[in-house]
């Protein structure tokens, strides 16, 4: 398998200027969006072949559904490599690496920002086919944002290889919010 490293470069610091971009707007840390940013992919030199099997050895209890498509373990090998290799300690900054493919239900505005620029960021040829919606959804809201990107993903689920547990809960997160809140997503016009 061949590993595109200036791919996942450019990808990588797109990430962490679109990561530092929301974080200004919204008010956040941006050094600790940075971080984030540059962190969220680390552990792609990993082959996807041999992502279960690194996971186990370094004590991460797996979902079958990343059992069933290894690409998305990622996120969490990412973590793991922060921490162990880059010493990187502070809890914001792990779990929005963590759950940067995916989301997770009750997720921190940090958390939001990094998963929100990996998407708007995207590693794909072209634009991404939801980019219009997210940002619309920018103008009312971080929560917004996030919710319109989960609710995306989740309308489109069979285009998934597999709807990993996170992001259900994010999505059954962000309906409550929606119920009890008020809080919207950005739709079609």
């Amino acid at each position: 398998m061949s590993y595109d490293k200036r791919h996942r470069a450019l990808h990588s610091s797109q990430v962490t200027k679109t990561a530092a971009e929301l974080a200004r707007r919204f008010k956040e840390d941006v050094h600790k969006a940075e971080a984030a940013g540059v962190l969220h992919d680390i552990s792609v030199i990993i082959p996807n072949e041999q992502r279960v099997e690194a996971a186990e050895s370094l004590g991460i209890g797996l979902f079958e559904e990343e059992k069933e498509f290894p690409m998305i373990l990622h996120q969490r090998l990412s973590r793991k490599f922060a921490s162990l290799f880059f010493g990187v300690d502070d809890r914001e900054v792990l779990n929005a690496v963590t759950c940067h493919t995916t989301l997770w239900q009750g997720p921190s505005r940090m958390d939001m920002i990094v998963f929100l620029a990996d998407k708007i960021s995207w590693d794909q040829e072209g634009v991404p086919p939801y980019l219009d919606l997210v940002n619309r959804a920018l103008d009312m809201s971080l929560e917004s944002a996030a919710y319109t990107m989960v609710k995306y993903m989740m309308d489109n689920r069979s285009k998934l290889a597999v709807v990993h547990p996170w992001l259900a809960g994010a999505y059954d997160y962000f309906l409550n919010k929606e119920r009890d809140e008020g809080l919207s997503a950005a739709v079609l016009r």
